[in-house]
Parts: C-alpha cells; sequence; structure tokens
C-alpha cells in the first residue's frame, strides 16, 4: 500500500448542481482485500485514515491483517505511515483523536505477545488498545477480554479525558445470549476503572458510539431482542434501533427502540444543540413506533430526538436498491461563547448496494444535505477520476473550514480493495459554519492547546501573555493550526494575541487547568 496518487474527480450530480469542487483525491493501492474503517480529521487539520491490511514485501511482519493507519497533511500528501502488528489476525474497528493531539486506536485482536502485542492473548479475540502521540508512535497499549471472544466496534474520549470503550462479547458465561454488549471505562492512562455487560436472549450488537456533554456517552446498537435479561423495551420487528444513554460512570440512564415490522438496522448517530440524530437503513413499512413508509427495497431511516430520547421527527430517504448509511455530520452555530446553538444542517454519505437491476449510480459514494427538519436540499454522487466496478464508502468528515472528507473502498477486481480518499469544497456548506477570527483548543488546557487561525495571511505572530500584560511566549507561523505548549503555565487565565503580515489582530482568553 506504498502507491498514492492525486487524480482529478468528476461529480454526477443528480438533482440540483451546488458549487462544489475537488480539493484533492487520494488512492492507496494494495494487493490484498484491505478495511478501511474510520478517517479523523485531526486537530491540527490534518487526516487519519485507519483500517486493516495484509502487509506484502520485505516489510511484512507475519502474513495476517494488521492495524493500518495512514496521515495525510491538509493537501493530501502522506506524513506517516505505520502497522501495528500481532502474529495472527487484528482488526481496527475505531479510532479517537485526544484532547492531547494523538489517537487511542482500538480493534480485535486473534493475537497472543510477540511482535508489537506486548500483553498475551487472554482468550478467543480480545480488545486490543493502543495510545499513540500524533506522530503515531507508541504511548501505551493494554489487552483487554477473557476466555470468550470479544470484539471491539467504537471508542470515545469523555470529558474527563478518560475513555469507553463499546463492543460486544460472544457467549459470556456472566451474559445473556450469544451476542452481548460489551462496555469498558478506562482513565486517561489506560487504567481500567469498569466492565459491563449488557445483554438478553437474543442479539445486540454495537454500531456506532458518540460522547456526550454531560461526560456520559450515546450507544448506538443494533437489537434483535425482546425486553428481557438488562432491556426494558421491545422490539417492533426482526430488527430494530436500540439507543442506550450511559452517564459517565458507564451505567444506564435511559434507553428507547425504534422500528417497524421489518428489519432496520441503525448505523450512526450525531449530536445536535438540543438532543441526538439516529440513522440507518430500514426494511420496514409505516408500522410499529416508524410513522414513515418504504419506498424500495432498503431506505434510509433517520430520527430526531431530544436529550431525553423523545422523537422531534422522522424522514426516510431512497436511491433505489439497497441504500447503506455510513456516516453523518452535522453544521450547527457556534460562535465564541454561544448560548442559544442552533442545528442548521445535515450532511449524510453512504453508498447504494445492487440486489436487484443494477442502477448507473449503484456502489458508488453519494452524499445527501437535509436542512434542519430532515427535509432533503441535494444529493450527488462522487465517481472519482475513473469509476471501479465496486466502490463503498466507509467514513464521511465535514470539516470547520466547511471542506468534506470521503473515505471508503475502490475495487478493481475482487480480492483487491484500495483506500479511496476524496476531498472536497463546498461553497454553500462554507457559508453555513460560523468563522471566528481565533478559536483555540481544547480550553481549558492541561498541556497543549492548539491557536486557529480564521483569517487569510502569509505569517503570522501568536503572542501569549499573563493576566499583567508580561510576555511569556512569541511564535511566527504560516499555519492556519499553531500547537502551543502551555504546560510550564500555572493554574489561571492568559491573553493569546494574534497579529499578521495583514495588519488583522485577534484576542482570545486561555484557561490553563
Amino acid at each position: 500500500m506504498k502507491n498514492l496518487y492525486i487524480g482529478a474527480l468528476c461529480l454526477c450530480t443528480i438533482c440540483i448542481v451546488y458549487s462544489q469542487e475537488v480539493v484533492w483525491q487520494k488512492n492507496i493501492e494494495s494487493s490484498t482485500q484491505d478495511f478501511l474503517s474510520q478517517v479523523i480529521t485531526t486537530i491540527d487539520r490534518q487526516h487519519l485514515v485507519t483500517g486493516s491490511s495484509i502487509q506484502t514485501g520485505s516489510s511484512s511482519k507475519n502474513n495476517g491483517y494488521d492495524f493500518h493507519l495512514v496521515k495525510l497533511n491538509g493537501q493530501g500528501e502522506e506524513v506517516w505511515e505505520k502497522y501495528f502488528s500481532g502474529d495472527q489476525h487484528d482488526f481496527l474497528s475505531a479510532t479517537v483523536a485526544t484532547e492531547e493531539g494523538g489517537f487511542l486506536l482500538a480493534g480485535t485482536s486473534y493475537s497472543t505477545k510477540g511482535l508489537d502485542k506486548k500483553e498475551d492473548s487472554k482468550g478467543g479475540s480480545d480488545i486490543w488498545l493502543i495510545r499513540i502521540n500524533e506522530f503515531g508512535d507508541e504511548l501505551w497499549q493494554k489487552t483487554i477480554g477473557g476466555a470468550s471472544d470479544e470484539q471491539v466496534k467504537a471508542v470515545i474520549q469523555t470529558t474527563d479525558l478518560g475513555f469507553f470503550v463499546a463492543g460486544n462479547v460472544q457467549s459470556n458465561s456472566k451474559g445473556y445470549s450469544s451476542k452481548d454488549i460489551l462496555i469498558v471505562r478506562l482513565d486517561k492512562t489506560g487504567k481500567e476503572l469498569s466492565q459491563f455487560i449488557l445483554g438478553e436472549k437474543g442479539f445486540n450488537e454495537v454500531e456506532k458510539m458518540i460522547p456526550t456533554k454531560d461526560g456520559g456517552a450515546l450507544l448506538g446498537v443494533y437489537s434483535r431482542s425482546g425486553a428481557d435479561g438488562t432491556k426494558k423495551t421491545e422490539n417492533y420487528g426482526e430488527g430494530d434501533y436500540r439507543i442506550i444513554k450511559l452517564d459517565k460512570e458507564s451505567k444506564v440512564e435511559w434507553e428507547k427502540n425504534y422500528g417497524g415490522n421489518g428489519d432496520d438496522h441503525l448505523r450512526t448517530l450525531a449530536s445536535t444543540p438540543t438532543g441526538f440524530i439516529i440513522g440507518g437503513e430500514s426494511r420496514s413499512e409505516r408500522s410499529g413506533n416508524k410513522s414513515v413508509g418504504l419506498e424500495e427495497g432498503t431506505d434510509l431511516w433517520l430520527i430526531s430526538l431530544d436529550e431525553k430520547g423523545e422523537e422531534i421527527w422522522q424522514k426516510s430517504y431512497n436511491f433505489k436498491n439497497r441504500d447503506v448509511l455510513m456516516g453523518m455530520s452535522v453544521i450547527d452555530s457556534q460562535g465564541p461563547g454561544a448560548k442559544n446553538k442552533e442545528l442548521k444542517g445535515i450532511l449524510l454519505g453512504g453508498y447504494t448496494h445492487a440486489e436487484g437491476p443494477i442502477e448507473a449510480d449503484d456502489h458508488t459514494f453519494w452524499l445527501l444535505y437535509l436542512d434542519y427538519n430532515g427535509n432533503e436540499q441535494w444529493r450527488k454522487h462522487v465517481k472519482g477520476e475513473s469509476k471501479k466496478r465496486d466502490e463503498r464508502l466507509s467514513d464521511i468528515k465535514l470539516n470547520r473550514d466547511g471542506s468534506i472528507i470521503l473515505a471508503g473502498t475502490s475495487a478493481e477486481k475482487f480480492g483487491k480493495q484500495n483506500w479511496k480518499i476524496v476531498k472536497l469544497g463546498d461553497k454553500q456548506i462554507d457559508q453555513l459554519i460560523e468563522k471566528q477570527d481565533i478559536k483555540i483548543y481544547p480550553n481549558p488546557v492541561s498541556d497543549y492547546a492548539y491557536v486557529e487561525i480564521g483569517f487569510d495571511f502569509k505569517e503570522a505572530e501568536i503572542i501569549l501573555y499573563d493576566m499583567s500584560g508580561r510576555q511569556l511566549q512569541n511564535l511566527k507561523t504560516k499555519n492556519k493550526v499553531t500547537k502551543i505548549n502551555t504546560q510550564p503555565l500555572i493554574q489561571g487565565a492568559y491573553l493569546i494575541s494574534i497579529q499578521t503580515d495583514t495588519n488583522k489582530t485577534a484576542n482570545a482568553k486561555l484557561i490553563k487547568k
């Protein structure tokens, strides 16, 4: 997977044509069937693409799948590439960017101790966690598991800088069925704080988890079980959306089921200023608590919830054949100190899988943009410089500058899946995103902060003052985002001042914990 190139991209647009342009496209070539799980926009506006690959050539350490990471800069150029290998198959499922600037990798490992894996297998498959810095260097790792098979599906960082890890455990002696929900809570050093199982007679598969404002998490589950064991809500059909709200101690606050009389498969979640958006695919007619019908094959089904899980609205959308939703981002008003944030729009990404006659745009990345009430504004397909016969979107990210990252696989032939990453610029979406002259994050800060300059410049000076006006640091930069070291500072308030070669200035307060 060493051969990378940038190509032009053409867009096949249905409905209305909007002012969207391709910034760059990156193809990461493979000679095997590789899996792309996620793309992350890093705190300094770069991009980390993660998944699982079989290494080939002299650099290969084993013949199985390894964790595979490629970091790209804002121009789509490779910054670094890393593999983490055990002696068997290891699948990287989820990655989270940490507030400190690094990442936590969470995957399922079948490996014993050896190569990059520092702890022995606990039995069956285990959860393998690796904490790395922004350069891909390992900080710590941990193997979690027991005699049963554990698989990880999601990881988040919470407001206390610790982590929730969520996945499934199969046929556990403390479980309820063949596949139960496993929740593990860790502190920022990787020390395990708690672990518990949610389950009932049936099948529950974790699909997504997002952090909540109160330090807890929202868990999205594909559920095929009734109300027994730890579950308090009945299923409406073959498979339902199951939503579980966890508090900061990872205990259940509330849970909801949404479904019709068929099979409804939850895929993704997103936070809004007033609650959450739940998205997936539905094969159900209007029934159960599903208030929208089915058009053809498998439709997209979105539900807007308030913070208590009560429904605000439902909507469905169709591209024909089997529509698969893989990613979702929201746009809200988020000015400095904003008290009345509002949802402005919702961006969905996915692909359509042909179950019947193949339509022209099946197996092609698509985007669907909605207003705050879920009403469709536009949709389009993103084909690339050359259309492969099977292209499947894995993830999308909407960036603060209004650009969009799409990442997925592109199969030239069976068993050879390349990674395909496309960056789009969208002037309409860019106008919806509120810009700030200066932004500091995280704020309050412990060790390192990032200063983001919102206006154009060629060179800028970043000056740090204490509240008495004494200058403590002075940095020259040509970058939109600059990392500053706050470790020497004592607890309290400071002033960051920006001065540019275009005579623009901006100031903001920084709080040191």
